[in-house]
């Protein structure tokens, strides 16, 4: 199995990139937020890595990249989750940051998983039954953190925003703590 790959990002879309590595173009799907990291630290045309998970299904042999270690067993966690496949998870990846996911995880808040296309009520009440207990150890600053991260996204989103894109920016912006910098730096990525 494929579980880390570096080389130079020849094409992407939303969703996915093309990696080139050693003249063999791989498809790894992964998330926008994910592909502006990787170009944000390593450049257009400088190497590129992404630690990979491989799906491989009958028809299909997937590959989903992530930029750090951490965000991959996340996702696996994820997935050893009963109706959450490998897409489900990368959606749910891309709707907040890994910090405030074991939050909501945590603390049984279920809204943040339902608002991914495909996670509804029960699926989220699912994930958070079963990995409520593999979540332990979090720390009392990610309930300070996520009750900052919630007053940023209702000041975009009554500026007019969308949720998504205003998520989006947000997820860029998690290195800073400061609500309004936060703000302030989140409106400068949607202008």
């Amino acid at each position: 199995m494929i579980g880390h790959l570096k080389g130079t990002i020849i094409g992407q879309d939303p969703k996915s990139v093309i990696l080139d590595v050693s003249g063999v173009g791989y498809k790894i799907y992964t998330n926008t937020a994910t592909i502006g990291e990787r170009r944000k630290v390593k450049g257009d045309s400088e190497i590129t890595e992404f630690w990979i998970y491989t799906a491989v299904r009958e028809t299909a042999l997937d590959l989903y990249g992530f930029c750090t270690k951490e965000e991959l067993d996340f996702f696996e966690l994820l997935i050893s989750v009963s109706g959450i496949g490998p897409k489900s998870a990368m959606g749910i990846l891309s709707i907040a940051t890994l910090q405030n996911l074991r939050h909501a995880i945590s603390t049984g808040d279920i809204g943040h998983l339902t608002k991914v296309s495909g996670v509804g009520k029960k699926n989220a009440e699912k994930i958070v039954m079963e990995l409520k207990d593999k979540l332990v150890g979090l720390s009392v600053d990610m309930s300070k953190s996520m009750s900052g991260e919630v007053d940023a996204l209702e000041a975009l989103k009554s500026l007019g925003y969308a949720e998504r894109e205003a998520r989006e920016a947000l997820k860029k912006v998690s290195d800073v703590s400061d609500i309004g910098e936060k703000v302030k730096k989140a409106l400068k990525l949607l202008s």
